[in-house]
């Protein structure tokens, strides 16, 4: 076969990487083009911190994957060291064995990942087998560490990661779940019986699982990709550099104190974000989007904070201090609108908002299809029709029955890749009504001006931005609102009001414009249908 042919012949085959299906939503395999742009980041902090140095030309470097599928950071490190590192080790076999049992280590979250990465890095599933391209290996898991491990139960559930008894206490024929990173007291003892040794790392880098696989969905399942970022930075490392869901930023549960730490360590250099569902990893639904971060440790000033849309950024990378807000902003461009409207100082619409279960009714209650026969009705908004109940089913808040009330739905969103209405129609609930946990309550009222004017200002574009900055999912509880400023209801307010109000520039207007939708029509409806709960 002639060079030429050989080479055309390369041109067509596809990285192996690129083709292989995710394990779940929750075990995600990290793209090859998405793991070389985490390693570019990596590469130009540390040039910038070392004089212009390469990374790749160092043979002391240690990079760790604590979390590897597929070994594609490990193999991508693999190749930037065997080519960078030619001029100082000429020999290819010596250099390539180097950099394999000297400097890349990973620890595979299941016995599946860890054969994957071996046979990616090592060419081989055994790291000592005879087409191994590593010589100084005596066991068949080389660097790339795996041994089954168990959760720890306490009253049901698993004291590290919170995992369910009852979910993953399966016996030895099926995966654990129990990811060995996250399962210790002390991660730093805990690395040197895995590698043989005091292991002092570099660089930690990977792409964890996002969720326990326990039987929770979605939004209700307990995230974990915080657990394996704090591990990491116990270790100490030079550099940290991981890929996790967004949702972080401004949600999910059980990352408020993570989120908190997140926005508080100046140490945090570099978030590249992608918000658009299906960017960051084509074909997988991360709702929220995806962003990768390099923490730096000898780093202590502002965050240079990036927005990918469409395969390009929004603008230029801008370095700010994330603890500004309680969340992360993640677009850029809305950070001065945001600052010109908090400048007025005024009090904002998540203290007029219920809770979730405003009248203690949950999803699933439904009414009587109609009043007759009942004692004192009340008029019932749920999901997706309206029903009566008795004045005395209600369990709680009863004194908000008799109020003006606008209801907004509990979930606003579609499986579209891209939210541009952030809230659903306002639902103008006069007194005698209540509502199931389908709906918040966004606020109650004397009279019904006062209601129209509410519910008016909450369909604005401006209003709906504010909402847009803190919610990062389909689910739209208070908080979301708490960008939102409390203004006087003695008159209607408009996106051109509210724009000349806190004096917002021509493109500031056309920023907020360009991400948020109008909504079909200009008046609230004042009954609920089908429409109106699904929009």
């Amino acid at each position: 076969m002639s060079t030429q042919a050989s080479f055309a012949l390369r041109g067509r085959n596809p990285d192996v990487l690129t083709c292989i299906a995710n394990l779940s939503n929750d075990e995600v395999f990290t793209p090859p083009e998405f793991a070389n742009r985490m390693l570019d980041t990596l590469a130009e902090a540390w040039a910038a911190d070392h004089g212009g140095a390469n990374l790749w030309a160092d043979k002391t470097v240690k990079f760790l994957d604590p979390c590897t599928k597929s070994g594609v950071f490990l193999r991508g490190i693999t190749s930037r060291l065997t080519r960078d590192l030619a001029k100082e080790m000429p020999n290819l076999d010596e250099r390539v064995n180097h950099i394999l049992t000297k400097q890349v280590f990973g620890i595979g979250i299941t016995y599946l990942t860890s054969l994957l990465a071996r046979r990616s890095l090592y060419c081989s599933k055994s790291a000592n087998g005879k087409h191994s391209i590593a010589k100084g290996f005596t066991s068949e898991d080389g660097n790339i560490w795996f041994e089954r491990t168990e959760h720890a139960w306490v009253d049901g559930k698993c004291t590290y990661c919170g995992a369910s008894k009852k979910a993953l206490d399966r016996g030895e024929g099926l995966e654990t779940h129990a990811y060995a990173f996250i399962h210790s007291d002390d991660i730093t003892t805990r690395v040197a019986e895995l590698f043989g040794g005091k292991m002092q790392f570099d660089v930690i880098i990977g792409n964890p699982p996002y969720q326990l696989d326990d039987g929770g969905y979605g939004t209700s399942a307990a995230p974990i990709y915080q657990l394996f970022v704090e591990k990491a930075l116990e270790l100490d490392p030079r550099y940290a550099v991981f890929v996790t869901p967004s949702r972080w930023m401004a949600g999910g549960k059980g990352l408020d104190k993570y989120r908190e730490r997140m926005l508080s360590d100046k140490r945090l250099r570099n978030i590249v974000d992608y918000p658009k569902l299906y960017e960051g990893f084509p074909g997988v639904k991360i709702r929220g989007g995806i962003s990768y971060f390099l923490w730096d440790r000898e780093y202590n000033g502002p965050c240079e904070v990036q927005t990918i849309w469409d395969g390009e950024p929004t603008g230029p990378a801008v370095a700010r201090y994330l603890n500004a807000y309680d969340i992360l902003v993640r677009r850029n461009e809305a950070v001065p609108i945001l600052e010109k409207i908090r400048a007025k100082g005024e009090p904002t619409l998540d203290r007029r908002v219920s809770s979730q279960k405003p009248f203690g009714l949950r999803t699933f209650f439904h009414g009587k299809p109609d009043s007759k026969r009942l004692k004192d009705p009340v008029k019932l908004f749920g999901s997706k029709r309206i029903s009566f109940v008795a004045r005395s089913e209600v369990p709680t808040n009863a004194a908000w029955i008799d109020k003006w009330k606008v209801l907004m739905t509990r979930v606003q969103g579609t499986s579209a890749a891209i939210e541009t209405k952030f809230l659903s129609k306002p639902i103008i609930a006069e007194p005698g009504t209540a509502c199931t946990e389908s709906y918040v309550v966004a606020g109650l009222f004397d009279t019904e001006a006062e209601a129209t004017n509410y519910a008016g200002y909450l369909r604005t574009r401006f209003a709906r931005f504010l909402v847009s900055l803190r919610k990062s999912t389909q689910d739209a509880p208070k908080n979301v609102y708490a960008f939102i400023p409390d203004l006087p209801l003695n008159q209607e307010w408009t996106d051109a009001k509210l724009y000349q109000r806190y004096g917002l520039t021509n493109e500031e207007i056309s920023f907020i414009e360009s991400q948020v939708a109008e909504h079909d029509d200009a008046v609230p409806d004042e009954v609920a249908t089908d429409e109106d709960v699904d929009d």
